[in-house]
């Protein structure tokens, strides 16, 4: 298959503007901040019931996000060495992909009275968006030559933020003017705004389940093959010896990963249980942050055409270490938002920027990409859960989220050490070019 090639790529970027929408209005917005106004008590306290235990509506949407992303890591393997052995990725792909649109579709149905069966479906939700990306990741080093992973990467973040925008500014208009669109009931709005973004994933997913190369190469069936994903990622880490470099690279990814992603799930809800800013106030906070992070994507991308990607990584996560920081000390909203600018600079560009370099330290002439990315997804769900659950318990044990909020400041700074020991691109290029490989 010919690389580079420009409909494929277009398709592939295409996925980030269908999923994305997931990321934005379910995870970071519109939900977050109707899950905070349903998820109380009958007193109308956040101190829920949650099968018989009582818990903090702020705490049980961490853990839900926690145990979602660990299902993950533990189904995905399976699935990765099913699709080896049939060559049918793509199928995973979109089985994955219409679970989570499904999911979201259902959250319609989300009230007082459903908390319960809807927590389980916003768990699926990000089993069936985190499970897609695996696959979707695994498509950029079949598709692409090294030089353009940063670019491509970045494009498909920035298509990613221009697509969830469009749908939530549609979603934003319905909360805000409900008479505008016949709509009398107060929570209409919000539970319409889930429906859309299952129809939207579903619809331009079409695009990228079109174009994107399907595997037509099988494996052929040991005694043991459906423990074969586990054998893969078992064989990645033992690779990763003779891959410094790479190795020192997943270490750092997976700490930062830890304090980034967390942010990303808790952001709102701090701003509505911590701050008490009205709704829609942090609705349009979280699409300016996506606005900003469009520019991120590209600066950062820029950023490391000059000095490296790791260089240029470092530089994001100190940004993170300053965000954490103003974030402990911010009360007021205008400090919120200068924050979730910030937020928005970093977010995006860090992601795309670790996705490409990750795909430039890959061993080359790799035929099993789907292995490595593997490896790779399943350590960024497991930080998920460590990072979310970590968040949790702090504000669990200390009643507080902005200790929390220190827990993860020191993760960022974990993270930037540890990428500190890793030379630029282009130290590490030399070096390969000095030793004949």
């Amino acid at each position: 298959m010919q690389k580079n090639n420009p409909s494929i790529i277009n398709a592939w970027c295409m996925y980030d503007w269908a999923n994305s929408v997931h990321a934005l209005v379910i995870v970071s917005s519109i939900f977050p901040v109707y899950f905070s106004a349903t998820a109380l008590s009958i007193s109308g306290t956040p101190n829920i019931h949650f099968f018989g235990l009582e818990i903090k509506s702020s705490i049980l949407f961490s853990y839900t996000v926690s145990v979602s992303f660990l299902i993950t890591a533990l189904i995905i393997p399976l699935c990765t060495a099913i699709a080896d052995f049939t060559g049918k990725k793509k199928r995973f792909m979109k089985f994955f992909c219409y679970l989570g649109a499904t999911s979201c579709m259902l959250l319609y149905f989300f009230t007082k009275d459903t908390l319960i069966l809807s927590v389980f479906l916003f768990a699926l939700s990000l089993i069936g968006w985190s499970g897609s990306i695996v696959f979707y990741d695994s498509y950029l080093p079949e598709i692409a030559t090294e030089e353009n992973y940063d670019r491509y990467s970045a494009r498909g973040f920035s298509m990613g933020y221009l697509g969830s925008v469009i749908l939530l500014l549609f979603n934003l208009s319905m909360v805000l003017f409900p008479q505008f669109y016949g709509i009398t009931e107060k929570a209409l709005p919000a539970r319409i705004s889930f429906f859309t973004v299952g129809l939207w994933w579903i619809l331009f997913a079409q695009i990228p389940f079109h174009y994107l190369p399907s595997q037509h190469i099988k494996r052929e069936k040991n005694g043991r093959w459906l423990l074969n994903g586990f054998t893969e990622l078992k064989k990645v880490y033992f690779q990763l010896k003779d891959q410094p470099y790479l190795a020192k690279f997943l270490s750092a990814f997976f700490i930062y990963t830890m304090g980034l992603r967390t942010v990303m799930y808790v952001a709102t809800i701090f701003g509505a249980s911590e701050l008490k800013l009205p709704s829609q106030s942090l609705i349009i906070t979280v699409l300016l942050i996506q606005l900003v992070g469009i520019a991120g994507s590209f600066a950062f991308a820029s950023l490391s055409a000059r000095i490296g990607n790791i260089y240029a990584l470092m530089v994001g996560v100190t940004i993170w270490i300053f965000i954490c920081t103003g974030a402990y000390f911010t009360t007021e909203a205008m400090e919120f938002y200068i924050v979730a600018c910030a937020v928005g600079l970093v977010m995006g560009g860090i992601q795309s920027l670790s996705r490409a370099t990750y795909s430039k330290l890959i061993p080359e002439n790799t035929q099993d990409t789907a292995s490595f990315f593997s490896f790779y997804d399943v350590s960024e769900k497991l930080a998920i859960v460590i990072g979310t659950f970590i968040y949790g318990t702090v504000e669990y044990l200390t009643g507080s989220m902005r200790n929390s909020i220190l827990a993860l400041l020191l993760i960022f700074v974990v993270g930037l050490i540890l990428l500190s020991r890793i030379p630029s691109q282009k130290v590490y290029q030399y070096e390969l070019d000095r030793n004949g490989n």
